[in-house]
C-alpha cells in the first residue's frame, strides 16, 4: 500500500513549467532519490510533498496517520538551546504538551487542576508519556551529547542533532534535502548507516553520488518538467535514461521531418493551394503547435581552463615541517614533493587543519618548524578565495566579467554573455542577481569566474557542492586533462576517485600522510579516520563508547584475537569469551523487534501491545548497549 502519492502535479513559474502533471507512488522501505539538474523542481517537490508549497494544480495524498518529518537543508541554529531540547523539539505536539505540563506543575501559587487533566488526556491520547526515554533513546543511539548547547558544537553535529530531531517523532516519511552538504566524510559514512537502518519511506535529494549509489533503491529524475521512475540503483538508471534519450531524439528527427514536408507542400504554387486538403492544413497547424511547445533538453556545460606557461617541474617541498596551534598538533614533522602536474586530494574530517595545510604549502602562512620551497614561475588559481569575490547584487555577468563585456579566453576576446552560454547561463539568466540563483548556479558562476584566470597551480576547496551530476562529470573530465598541478580538498568520495592520482590524509594528531591513488585506494591500504575524529574536531564529549570501536564488526574481529591471561579469573575469562555471542543474539532480537514495529499496520493495533512491544526493545537496546561496555571493560582489565 502506498504511503504517499502525487496525482497530476503541476507547478509553473511565469511560462516556464517546473512540474507538469506529474505523478507517482511510493511504499514504505523505499529510498527514493530525486535528481535532476539544477533548477528542475527538485527542491520544489519536497516543498509540496511537505506541504511547505501548495501546487498549481493536482493532489498530494499521505496515508492517513502517516507522520512525515523532514531534515532541511540549512543547519539548525546555533544557540543556547540543549542538544536535549532540540530533539525533544521533533516530537511537536508532545514536546509542547510535556513543556505545558511541567510548567503548570511548577507554578505552585495556582490551581491549574483542570488544564492539568486536560493536559493528560491528550497526552494519553497520542501517547506522549514515554517522550523522555525516546528522547534518551534517541540520543544514545545517535552518540549524542545531550547537556551540550547548540552553540557549542560544529555544523556536522549540529546536522547529526538535527537528524535526532526528525527521527524523535516515529516518522513514516523522512525527506532529506541535500543531507550531506558541508558534512565531512567520516559524518556522512554515519549518516549512511543511519538512514539504511530507518524503515520508512525516504525521499532525498542529493548529488553526492557514492551517497546516492549505497542509499538510493528507487530513482526519480526530473526533466523539463516531466517526471522519470526508475526501480533500482543509479549505474542501472544513467543506462536507461541513454536509451530513453537516443529513442527522443529519434522521434524528435522523424516529427521534424514530417514537419518539413509538411511545410513545403502548403508553400507548393496556386495549383496546389486550390485543390489542398483543408484537414491537412488543420493537421499541418496541430504539428506547428506540438513543435513550438516542446522543451528542448538544455546542452551540456563546455568548460576549458586557460593554463598559464608552465611551472617549473617542482611545485612544492615541505623538509620536516610540522605546525601545531597551542596544543592542538596540526601536523607533525613531514616531508613532501609536489611536482608539476600532480593532482592530489586532500581528505580528512572538517578541523583537521586541511585549509592551514594548504596555506603553509602555498606560502601564506609560516609553519613552526622545518623548511618550505615553492617552485619557481607559479600562476596560482584559488577557488575558496573566489567565493568571497561573488557580489550578490550584482549580476552574473557583471561578477564574471569585473564591469567588462568582453574578456580573453585561451587568447581570443569573447562577449561575456556568450561565455557564460557555455556554463548554462542563458542571456537573461546572465543578467540575473547573484542572489536570485540557487546554490548549483552560484558554484556555476564561481567556476566561470575562475576560469577566466590563466594558472598552472589550482587549488580548489570544495568545488562539487550542489553541483548537478552532469556538471560534476564535466568538471572530473575537464580536471583530469588539466596539464597544469591540482590541489583538490572534497568530501565527494566518488570525484576524488575520479580525479586525483594521489591523497594527502589527516589521519589524526598531526598524523599527515600521502597515499597513492584516490580514496578508495587509501581505504585498501589500510587507511582510515581516527574513530575519535569528529568529536575533537567538533569539540564534542569524549566517551568511551566513542573513544572505542564498538561496532558488531569490532566485536567479532577481536574476539578470535582475545587470548587468555592471568589477569582475569576463570568466571570473568569465560564471561569474556561468550559476550561477543551474547551481543549477537541481542542484535537479532533488536533487528527482529524492529521489523515489527516497522510494519505499516503496527501502531493501529491494540495499545497495550505497542507499549509493551515498545518497551520491550528499549529494553533489550539498553541490555545491547550494558554488554558492549562489559566486554570493553573486561578488554581492558585482560590487556592491563
Amino acid at each position: 500500500m502506498s504511503l504517499l502519492s502525487l496525482e497530476q502535479i503541476s507547478v509553473a513559474f511565469g511560462h516556464n513549467p517546473l512540474l507538469s502533471k506529474v505523478s507517482f507512488a511510493a511504499e514504505a522501505g523505499e529510498r527514493v532519490a530525486i535528481i535532476g539538474r539544477n533548477g528542475a523542481g527538485k527542491s520544489t517537490l519536497l516543498k509540496i510533498i511537505s506541504g511547505e508549497q501548495v501546487p498549481d494544480e493536482g493532489v498530494v495524498r499521505i496515508e492517513g496517520g502517516m507522520r512525515v518529518a523532514q531534515l532541511p537543508q540549512e543547519l539548525p541554529a546555533a544557540n543556547a538551546k540543549t542538544v536535549r531540547e532540540v530533539v525533544s523539539e521533533g516530537a511537536g505536539e508532545a514536546h509542547e504538551l510535556m513543556t505545558r505540563y511541567f510548567k503548570l506543575l511548577e507554578d505552585f501559587e495556582n490551581d491549574h487542576s483542570e488544564e492539568l487533566g486536560n493536559i493528560q488526556t491528550e497526552l494519553d491520547k497520542i501517547q506522549g508519556w514515554d517522550l523522555e526515554q525516546r528522547v534518551n533513546n534517541m540520543i544514545q543511539r545517535l552518540a549524542l551529547p545531550a547537556d551540550k548547547l547548540m552553540s557549542e558544537l560544529s555544523g556536522g553535529w549540529r546536522r547529526r542533532v538535527i537528524l535526532a530531531q526528525a527521527l524523535i517523532s516515529n516518522p513514516d516519511v523522512l525527506l532529506l534535502d541535500e543531507p550531506t552538504n558541508h558534512l565531512d566524510v567520516p559524518t556522512i559514512e554515519w549518516m549512511e548507516q543511519q538512514l539504511q537502518q530507518f524503515r520508512g519511506l525516504i525521499l532525498f535529494i542529493t548529488h553526492d553520488r557514492r551517497f546516492l549509489e549505497k542509499l538510493a533503491n528507487r530513482i526519480i529524475e526530473l526533466d523539463r518538467g516531466n517526471l522519470i521512475s526508475f526501480s533500482g540503483n543509479i549505474n542501472a538508471f544513467l543506462v536507461f535514461k541513454e536509451k530513453l534519450l537516443e529513442e527522443e531524439e529519434r522521434a524528435n528527427a522523424l516529427f521534424d521531418k514530417r514537419l518539413a514536408e509538411e511545410e513545403v507542400w502548403i508553400r507548393q504554387g496556386i495549383k496546389a493551394r486550390r485543390t489542398r486538403n483543408e484537414g491537412r492544413v488543420r493537421a499541418l497547424e496541430a504539428l506547428r503547435s506540438e513543435r513550438s511547445e516542446r522543451i528542448n533538453r538544455q546542452g551540456k556545460a563546455k568548460m576549458a581552463i586557460e593554463t598559464k606557461d608552465k611551472s617549473g617541474k617542482l611545485v612544492a617541498e615541505f623538509s620536516q615541517v610540522s605546525h601545531a596551534f597551542e596544543d592542538k598538533v596540526i601536523l607533525k614533522p613531514m616531508d613532501l614533493i609536489v611536482s608539476r602536474g600532480d593532482r592530489i586530494g586532500l581528505i580528512g574530517p572538517n578541523g583537521c587543519g586541511k585549509s592551514t595545510f594548504l596555506k603553509i604549502l602555498l606560502g601564506s602562512l609560516e609553519p613552526k618548524s622545518g623548511e618550505v620551497r615553492q617552485g619557481t614561475k607559479l600562476n596560482i588559481a584559488y577557488f575558496d578565495q573566489l567565493r568571497e569575490q561573488l557580489d550578490p547584487e550584482q549580476t552574473v555577468a557583471e561578477n564574471v566579467g569585473e564591469g567588462k563585456d568582453v574578456i580573453e579566453i585561451n587568447g581570443q576576446n569573447k562577449h561575456v554573455i556568450g561565455y557564460l552560454g557555455d556554463f548554462l547561463f542563458p542571456p537573461e539568466r546572465a543578467r540575473t542577481p547573484v542572489k536570485a540563483l540557487s546554490g548549483g548556479e552560484r558554484n556555476r558562476v564561481l567556476l566561470a569566474k575562475l576560469f577566466t584566470r590563466p594558472a598552472n597551480l589550482l587549488v580548489m576547496d570544495e568545488p562539487t557542492n550542489d553541483l548537478d551530476v552532469e556538471t560534476l562529470e564535466l568538471l572530473e573530465e575537464l580536471l583530469m586533462n588539466y596539464d597544469g598541478t591540482l590541489l583538490l580538498v572534497s568530501h565527494d568520495r566518488t570525484f576524488l576517485d575520479n580525479v586525483v592520482t594521489s591523497v594527502i590524509a589527516f589521519e589524526g594528531e598531526g598524523n599527515v600522510k600521502e597515499y597513492v591513488g584516490g580514496y578508495n585506494d587509501w581505504i585498501r591500504q589500510g587507511g582510515k579516520f581516527p574513530t575519535e575524529s569528529t568529536s575533537q574536531t567538533d569539540e564534542a564529549p569524549k566517551s568511551k563508547k566513542e573513544t572505542k570501536k564498538t561496532s558488531p564488526e569490532a566485536v567479532a574481529e577481536k574476539a578470535p584475537a582475545a587470548k587468555p591471561k592471568a589477569k582475569l579469573s576463570y568466571k570473568l575469562q569465560r564471561e569474556f569469551e561468550t559476550m561477543p555471542e551474547t551481543i549477537a543474539k541481542l542484535e537479532e532480537e533488536i533487528a527482529a523487534l524492529h521489523a515489527v514495529t516497522s510494519a505499516a499496520d503496527f501502531y493501529t493495533g491494540d495499545a497495550e501491545k505497542v507499549q509493551q512491544t515498545l518497551a520491550n526493545m528499549a529494553d533489550k537496546e539498553h541490555e545491547l548497549e550494558t554488554s558492549m561496555e562489559r566486554w570493553l571493560e573486561l578488554e581492558d582489565m585482560q590487556n592491563g
